[in-house]
């Protein structure tokens, strides 16, 4: 992968404290989508949850918009570190293509949890496939796909096997045609052994 992607996480320059009052309020936003969805993650509910007054949320985040880009960097960066260097089967150790479809289920994990913020981050076409977290996934993606020997443009390849992970599409399937995440899952799992099958 591309030496100069980034990854993200914590802000630049952000004091050790700093950081950890961060984190501890990114985990709680993350508990309570898990455990309620992503609409009860209110200022309110985060200081409630991490044991905070809701100024310290405030001044942390500014809004609930910047606290759910906040959470959405902090979902990606967890994301991020798994398939490099987390265990397998979305870690390094097992088959490109296990990799793959492992990829491919997390990703909409994340995507379930962070759907709404992933869609307006979406919405600008110009900027979403220069984003770090996309060009990232891209050059993921790309490296499994040479990995496993199939042959052609992988790097088309790569954006074609990503398109079936953007948040709008699945807020479409999972609101409007009553989709599951697991449906979406297993479609995702036929579509690359599909792909690698009829390229290999």
């Amino acid at each position: 992968m591309g030496q100069n992607l980034h990854v993200v996480g914590n802000e630049p320059g952000e004091r050790a404290d700093a950081a950890r009052n961060r984190r501890l309020l990114l985990d709680a936003a993350e508990a309570l989508v898990a455990e309620q969805g992503p609409d009860c993650v209110t200022m309110d509910a985060v200081a409630n949850k991490a044991g905070v007054g809701k100024g310290t949320v405030f001044r942390r985040f500014g809004s609930r918009a910047g606290m759910m880009r906040a959470l959405l960097d902090h979902t990606e960066s967890q994301l991020q570190n798994d398939f490099m260097f987390g265990p397998p089967p979305l870690g390094p150790g097992a088959d490109p293509i296990d990799r793959l479809i492992a990829f491919g289920r997390a990703r909409l994990e994340l995507v379930e949890v962070a759907g709404e913020v992933l869609r307006a981050a979406d919405s600008s076409t110009e900027l979403r496939y220069i984003h770090p977290a996309y060009l990232l996934c891209h050059a993921h993606v790309a490296m499994l796909l040479r990995q496993a020997e199939i042959p052609g443009n992988v790097d088309l390849l790569a954006d074609a096997l990503l398109a079936p992970l953007d948040a709008g599409l699945f807020m479409h399937q999972t609101k409007a045609r009553g989709m599951t995440i697991e449906q979406i899952g297993e479609a995702w799992e036929d579509l690359v052994r599909r792909v690698t099958r009829c390229s290999g």
